[in-house]
């Protein structure tokens, strides 16, 4: 079978990742560059988490970067104009330092390869929490980049975040995608395998790194990374 589009998954699937270990090597290195303006640690934590509850939530009548901003500069008392581009800087320097709470993947780049072969599209389907240099940093790890991808989602440019199906929705139109034609891969069982599927989409599970559903559970096609691309190969 020939896909229009191939969609990755990025923490977790492409990247291997320890979720928790990840966001708290994260925060505190982002802290790091936002307490010379007088943050607190906990008042910089709860902006964070709300901020990323905010763009988690969109209805998508703003950027997922405007959600971001209003909410977190209201609990931390800052400006965005101020602190955007000392974090823009961050994502391309100091963010390196959440490389620890991940692993390597020599495979990662053979995924994408096989998924040119059999896709007229590639796309990294991560869920857009983060600016460009974000995704561009923690791609580095895995010897990718943006370019590798024909779209990649990020918070300046998408509406929406994973559970929500309209995050797919909204990839398919601009990408100008039947949702029955596409194979999303991806780790985690409600983000990427039951949002996915219920517009028609293929699916894969990987398992490696898997984020299970408590109460209901992946049933669907699944298997270690390695298997997934043997999953590619016989496409």
């Amino acid at each position: 079978m020939h896909y229009s589009a191939i969609l990755f998954d990025l923490d977790g699937t492409l990247l291997p990742m320890d979720t928790e270990a990840f966001v708290k090597a994260y925060f505190h290195a982002l802290y790091k560059e936002v307490a010379p303006f007088g943050v607190a640690p906990d008042a910089f934590k709860t902006a964070m988490f709300a901020g990323v509850k905010a763009m988690m939530g969109n209805d998508g009548t703003r950027s997922n970067a405007d959600a971001f901003w209003e909410a977190f500069t209201t609990l931390a008392g800052v400006q965005r104009e101020v602190v955007e581009p000392i974090c823009d800087t961050f994502y391309t320097q100091g963010f390196h330092g959440a490389r620890a709470a991940t692993g390597d993947n020599p495979l990662a780049r053979e995924a994408v390869k096989l998924a040119r072969q059999k896709a007229d599209r590639v796309i990294l389907a991560t869920n857009p929490l983060f600016p460009l240099a974000g995704q561009r940093t923690r791609l580095s790890w895995i010897g990718l980049a943006p370019e590798d991808f024909d779209l990649v989602t990020y918070y300046a440019t998408d509406r929406f975040c994973k559970p929500n199906p309209a995050y797919y929705v909204d990839i398919c139109e601009r990408m100008g995608l039947n949702p029955a034609n596409c194979l999303m891969i991806g780790n985690d069982d409600r983000e990427d395998m039951m949002a996915a599927s219920s517009l028609g989409m293929d699916t894969y599970l990987v398992t490696n790194w898997r984020l299970p559903h408590a109460e209901k559970p992946w049933q669907g096609d699944q298997g270690t990374f390695e298997e997934m691309l043997d999953m590619l190969r016989s496409l």
